[in-house]
């Protein structure tokens, strides 16, 4: 009654779903823990966001990788910026999705160790390789907050760093090379600024890590699921209809009425 199912296009149609039904299963919980990475950075971010802030020394040291349980954690430093040495950042975009600069200025503390400071976001101008007019840094002694961020790497990121880049332009911040052109050691990671707040005509903030949204990994995860369920049953339709004309055709054939469907 079935056996048309062993003929070489059933076997082949056959092969195909066993293979669509294990891979639409693994794209699932593919999404799935997307799903699940998502919602655990939100706490993570969340819960770093809302800490007491801490001395940054007390989280970071030179040479030291920030893990990804402090990213976010809000720090202070007191100290006084070291401006001969501020760097800017291409290609980063405001909170408008504006593209223009990230200002970078280390902060010197006490010990003469330094941190990297994120000071905010200007626009560039009509030459992006000119450097971008920058509101001076506070002088004196300062004390200030921010959320830690870990050293920025073309493999984490995604972004090349490039070589030949003007004076003072860099593509990414990463404590580890500005040393070097400081001359004194750096804390691991850098300092995304916070406060005290930005005047008027001075860097844009750095807006907070998004951890409301969860995106629709957890969707897509049901929806591949449900595509996998779906394979065999389209294939019993598949065959029952089949064997539906089959009857059909040899009743046509004869002059006889089908038998009903099973």
């Amino acid at each position: 009654m079935y056996r048309f199912v062993l003929t070489r296009q059933w076997v082949c149609l056959t092969l195909i779903a066993l293979v669509l039904i294990p891979v639409m299963a693994k794209l699932g919980f593919w999404q799935f823990h997307r799903h699940e990475h998502r919602v655990a950075q939100n706490q993570l971010i969340e819960a770093n966001l809302k800490a007491e802030p801490v001395p940054v020394t007390e989280v970071t040291s030179p040479g030291h990788r920030v893990p990804r349980a402090d990213f976010w954690r809000a720090v202070t430093a007191t100290g006084t910026y070291d401006t001969a040495h501020e760097v800017v950042v291409r290609m980063r975009t405001s909170a408008d999705d504006k593209v223009g600069f990230h200002v970078v200025t280390p902060l010197v503390l006490g010990d003469g160790r330094a941190v990297l400071v994120n000071r905010g976001w200007v626009p560039g101008g009509g030459d992006p390789r000119a450097y971008p007019s920058v509101p001076a840094a506070p002088s004196g002694e300062v004390t200030v907050s921010g959320r830690l961020k870990a050293d920025e790497t073309s493999g984490g990121s995604g972004i090349k760093d490039r070589t030949g880049l003007p004076d003072r332009q860099v593509m990414l911040i990463n404590s580890g090379r500005q040393a070097q052109s400081l001359g004194r050691p750096v804390l691991g990671g850098y300092l995304e600024l916070t406060a005290p707040p930005t005047a008027d005509g001075g860097p844009e903030p750095v807006p907070e890590p998004d951890h409301d949204s969860i995106g629709a990994h957890m969707a897509y995860a049901v929806q591949w699921w449900l595509f996998a369920a779906s394979v065999p049953v389209g294939w019993i339709v598949l065959v029952r209809r089949e064997k539906r004309d089959r009857e059909e055709a040899a009743a046509g054939a004869t002059g006889r009425e089908p038998a009903p469907a099973a």
